[in-house]
């Protein structure tokens, strides 16, 4: 296979209205052009065990029309040069190779392992630290090198009663190399040089899922439950210490039930549960010539809320023909009106304290969706 995609990045546009009176702010767009191609082959040997390999080619050509800047190791601009559109400014190239493995224990069970590598060239810049991260896109650059995962995935797989029933345990392990954080205190907001303001380390994330699931008959459904972790490393932020990172949820359990009275009803039920996001949020405040400033002690020390919602939902389905099928479906979200946290401010009470304010966005909402298939 063969892909090709150009990126044309927008990154940040300030805009007033004719009497506010005072500059309008556009950073200049970026551009790249990304391709790929692949081969791979799947081969059986005897009945039970079967290999899947290959191999992916993967180029990322960071290109004007635009400005690149020279860092040092400081992220100080020491200069910059200008290109042409469609002019190369840097080419950024790698192979990923790939490989997993199944051999049946029996005609109920089976074990599979796998290996794989991925070039990422296009990178979510999150800042955790504020309460609503400000989240920017940015590409491979000539000072921004791709990330790069490498996984290794083993799991037990089971079926009982004629794949009545499923059950799976997979366990994981990735490397990331070329992690991408903010400096502390970095200058985020429209910054054309924002290149300046990031460090870069390494990564790690391990994990066990376990998940059971029951697919023939009226009452069918699955459940879940993942135990991990997502760390980050990066010699310039916290003297080099270990944090989480902002995905880092260590509990992940999702539940969803469904039985059918008949061939015209079917109820539904989802529940979900998760840790909290890490975020960084200050610990203490102290006072500079009259300003308040606030003390963060580490990078992602602290914790959202834990989230969960539960779900429910009824469908009819009103007609079914061999050319068309209508239903309506009736759902409740969230139906204990949990109120999770979307964001969490800070401020101070009458008291001269400072405590933190939690901002929900939705809490029970009901609904009514009517559906026409044609087949």
């Amino acid at each position: 296979g063969l892909s090709g995609i150009h990126h044309t990045f927008l990154p940040g546009r300030l805009e007033s209205a004719d009497d506010i009176g005072f500059n309008e702010i556009e950073l200049d767009n970026r551009y790249a052009v990304e391709i790929g191609a692949y081969i791979q082959n799947e081969q059986k040997i005897g009945n039970r065990f079967s290999l899947l390999y290959g191999f992916r080619y993967s180029g990322f050509n960071y290109m004007g029309e635009g400005t690149a800047f020279d860092l040092d190791d400081d992220g100080n601009v020491t200069g910059s040069q200008d290109y042409d559109s469609w002019e190369s400014i840097k080419y950024w190239q790698g192979f990923e190779p790939r490989f997993s493995a199944s051999y049946l224990l029996s005609e109920k069970n089976s074990i599979k392992l796998g290996y794989n590598r991925i070039f990422q060239y296009i990178h979510q810049l999150s800042n955790t630290t504020t309460s609503t991260p400000v989240d920017s896109w940015v590409p491979t650059t000539n000072n921004i090198a791709p990330q790069i995962g490498d996984q290794i995935a083993i799991g037990y797989y089971q079926n009982v009663k004629k794949n009545t029933y499923q059950f799976s345990v997979e366990g994981y392990y990735k490397w990331l190399q070329n992690q991408i954080d903010y400096r502390p205190n970095a200058n985020l907001i429209l910054n054309n040089e924002i290149e300046s303001e990031l460090v870069y380390g390494r990564g790690f994330a391990y994990g066990v899922e376990f998940q059971v699931k029951k697919t023939k008959g009226k009452f069918t459904g699955w459940f879940n439950y993942t135990l991990s972790r997502a760390l980050r490393q990066f010699d310039d932020i916290d003297g080099g210490e270990v944090f989480s990172a902002r995905q880092d949820r260590i509990h992940d359990f999702n539940l969803v039930l469904t039985y059918k009275f008949n061939d015209n009803w079917v109820a539904s039920t989802s529940f979900v549960y998760y840790t909290g996001d890490a975020v960084t949020f200050p610990t203490a405040q102290y006072e500079v010539d009259g300003f308040t400033v606030p003390y963060i002690q580490g990078r992602n020390k602290s914790r959202f809320p834990d989230y969960h919602r539960l779900d429910l939902g009824l469908t009819w389905y009103a007609e079914k023909t061999k050319k068309f099928e209508q239903s309506v479906s009736f759902s409740i979200y969230n139906v204990y009106g949990r109120e999770n946290a979307f964001a969490i401010n800070f401020r101070e009470n009458d008291a001269g304290q400072t405590e933190a304010v939690q901002t929900a966005l939705f809490r029970l909402i009901p609904s009514v969706t009517w559906n026409f298939k044609i087949k």
